[in-house]
Formats: C-alpha cells, sequence, structure tokens
C-alpha cells in the first residue's frame, strides 16, 4: 500500500524509490520561508519520516536557490511581522527542520544555489550535507538589524568557530562559493557540473539507504546525543545505544548475507522520532 502524503502548497513530497525528496518550491521568492511554508515543513518531515518505504530523505530546492531565511516581504506587509514567531521561539518550541522533528532516518541536504540567512537552518541541521559547485553562502541577518543565533550556532559543530563569526558579522556583504564551504567542514561534497546536484544526492541517499535502518538510527541517536554531553556520558550513552541493536534480526541478517554474497533484506524502518538533541 503507498504511503499518502499531505498536500502542499509550497513544498513537492515524493518518493523515489528508497528516498524520500522533501524541495522547497517557492522559486519565485527564492524559496523563502512564510509562514504557510513553515507549517507545512513540521508535517513533511513527520510523514516522510513514517512512511515504511522511505529510507533516506534528501532535502533541496526548486530554483535558484536552497532557501533564503524568512519571507522578508511577508514580515514586512502582513501586519503580524516576527510576532507570530516569538512564543514558539521563546519556547524554542519550533518544528522546520527534521532535527526540530526528531526525524530517525538519514537526512541529506543537497544545497542548490542561494542559501542564506535562515537558510542554514537546514545546512545546521541535516546529518549530511552536499552541495552543487555554485552555491553561495551569506548570512544577511545584521545586515537588516538581526540577530545571527540558531542557524550559526548549530553551524559550530562542523565548521570552524572563526569562520562562523565572520559569516555572522560581515553579513551580506560576503559570499562564501561551495568550494571554500568544503574546505571547512559546512559540506562533504561539490557536485560539478551543478546541474548533476539531483543526482548525486539520489545515488549518495541509495547508497546509505543499503545499511540497516534500525542501525542507522540508532548510530543517528548516539552521535546527535553526543554533542549534548561529555565524552564520558556520551560513550555511556553510546554503550546503551550499542546493545539496542543486540538480538535485532538486522545483525543475525547482516553476516549472513555477507557469508552468501548477496544483498541484505534489512527489516523495514520503523516510523517514529529520534531519541536526540543538540
Amino acid at each position: 500500500m503507498t504511503f499518502a502524503y499531505s498536500t502542499y502548497s509550497t513544498l513537492v513530497v515524493e518518493r523515489r524509490g528508497p528516498v524520500g525528496w522533501l524541495i522547497n518550491n517557492r522559486p519565485d521568492q527564492l524559496n523563502a520561508m512564510n509562514s504557510a511554508m513553515r507549517d507545512e515543513l513540521g508535517v513533511a518531515w513527520r510523514e516522510l519520516d513514517a512512511d515504511p518505504d522511505v529510507r533516506v530523505i534528501v532535502h533541496t530546492g526548486e530554483g535558484r536557490a536552497f532557501q533564503t531565511g524568512v519571507d522578508v516581504t511577508e514580515i514586512a506587509t502582513d501586519g503580524v511581522g516576527m510576532e507570530r514567531y516569538r512564543q514558539s521561539v521563546e519556547d524554542f518550541d519550533m518544528h522546520f527542520t527534521a532535527w526540530h522533528q526528531g526525524v530517525a532516518k538519514p537526512v541529506i541536504t543537497a544545497v542548490n544555489g542561494i542559501c542564506a540567512g535562515g537558510g542554514f537552518h537546514w545546512v545546521a541541521d541535516a546529518d549530511i550535507c552536499i552541495a552543487a559547485a555554485d552555491a553561495q553562502f551569506f548570512d544577511p541577518h545584521v545586515s537588516i538589524g538581526q540577530v545571527v543565533s540558531l542557524e550559526a550556532i548549530g553551524l559550530l559543530r562542523k565548521m570552524p568557530a572563526e569562520s562562523v563569526m565572520r559569516m555572522a558579522l560581515v553579513g551580506r556583504h560576503e559570499r562564501m562559493p561551495a568550494a571554500r564551504a568544503y574546505e571547512l567542514g559546512m559540506i562533504s561534497q561539490v557536485v560539478d557540473p551543478p546541474e548533476r546536484l539531483r543526482e548525486e544526492a539520489q545515488a549518495l541517499a541509495e547508497t546509505v539507504a543499503r545499511n540497516s535502518p534500525a542501525a542507522m538510527a540508532a548510530t543517528k541517536r548516539a552521535l546527535w546525543r553526543a554533542l549534548e554531553l561529555g565524552l564520558t556520558d556520551a560513550c555511556k550513552a553510546g554503550a546503551a545505544d550499542l546493545v539496542s541493536m543486540w538480538g535485532h534480526p538486522d545483525q543475525t541478517e547482516g553476516p549472513l548475507s555477507f557469508a552468501e554474497r548477496r544483498e541484505p533484506r534489512w527489516q523495514a524502518p520503523e516510523a517514529g522520532a529520534a531519541d536526540h538533541a543538540r
């Protein structure tokens, strides 16, 4: 039975083989996140995580930008502005990234074109991030009187603090090319030519999808939790994640498929949230 996804006005959500795709679909607005997209993202992540046929999720954008942060036009003209988000931010009760939604499955962000400001949420909160060779990264928050905070804090786990601070304080006056983002560890692959980005993202996702869903969920849980804890506490918690797979059918199937020289037949992934936090 095919999983039934909701109807979206600002996103495209679909499955290609074992790979679920979440595509920002406001290209005329450079995929800026308005209130409708913010709400739809929360639903889309949960649905992709719940689809038993999805092993890995790829997130990218339509058009010439991946994502350019909050929709400034909506903020400036709707009479509500950022106040609509005040309570959720003060309570840190947000739901628009995979990490916010506790997605257990591996998530790959594939950056096409411009990634600016709030777009860094999905770079910081992905498990793997790749980018087209013509991608550009910059954070204009301070250039329009806004604070650089949550996205940059997330980036500090991936790249040197000096580079994050420079991007935060220079604002819109300097852009980081994909090659430099790769050198700094923000991304793990540069795709050239750029038009092959989705093809490469699908191939990478299919490679990841060959592994045990249960083992990957436990691995993701252990590694994300380690970002919160000291070394000893992280290792103790990781030991529990390690033992959680003992007795799982995939632990029998893995060695058996190797011995029989065939692809493993893993148990289908369980729907639900990963227990990780940053």
